[in-house]
């Protein structure tokens, strides 16, 4: 089933569910169940069935990339000399293994990629920026540093 249609299969309780899991991951099942108004046995049913579906990929702390040392977090986009599959994916297959590339996203328009990366330090961030300028058919990086991030929701929008 593809993406679409399965969205398309969604009702009214299943994008309640899908914000409460966005608000708040552990919440219990009989927590759940009261803010959707429904019995935990079916709620618990409809939640197997999302995450079966891949509506639901996972779950994961939201972890301060500060409270950890890492703080910076700036943007790479990157283009490449071509744009024949090979090269994208050996690109693609080579910055994913990197801890520091958070996101990784093939765009179009004005690059190939845009990478999300956290540093420890500007020595740290311009050692990345190196090893990024100096890749296999690398043409051009242009680095944006954050100065402070307004909003940062995790998920989508469930409203149908």
């Amino acid at each position: 089933m593809k993406p679409t249609e399965r969205a398309n299969t969604l009702d009214t309780v299943d994008r309640q569910i899908l914000t409460e899991l966005q608000r708040d991951g552990r919440i219990t099942n009989v927590e759940l169940a009261r803010r959707v108004e429904l019995s935990a046995p079916p709620c618990l049913r409809r939640v197997r069935r999302l995450e079966e579906t891949g509506v639901v990929r996972g779950y994961h702390a939201d972890i301060d990339p500060v409270a950890l040392g890492w703080e910076i977090t700036f943007f790479a986009l990157v283009g490449l000399e071509t744009q024949k599959q090979t090269v994208l994916d050996a690109f693609e297959a080579e910055v994913t293994t990197w801890p520091e590339v958070r996101e990784c996203h093939m765009i179009r328009g004005g690059g190939d990629f845009l990478l999300r990366l956290v540093a420890r330090d500007t020595a740290h961030e311009n050692s990345l920026t190196a090893r990024l300028t100096g890749g296999t058919q690398v043409m051009k990086v242009q680095t944006l540093q954050t100065i402070r991030t307004a909003k940062d929701a995790p998920g989508v929008p469930v409203e149908g």
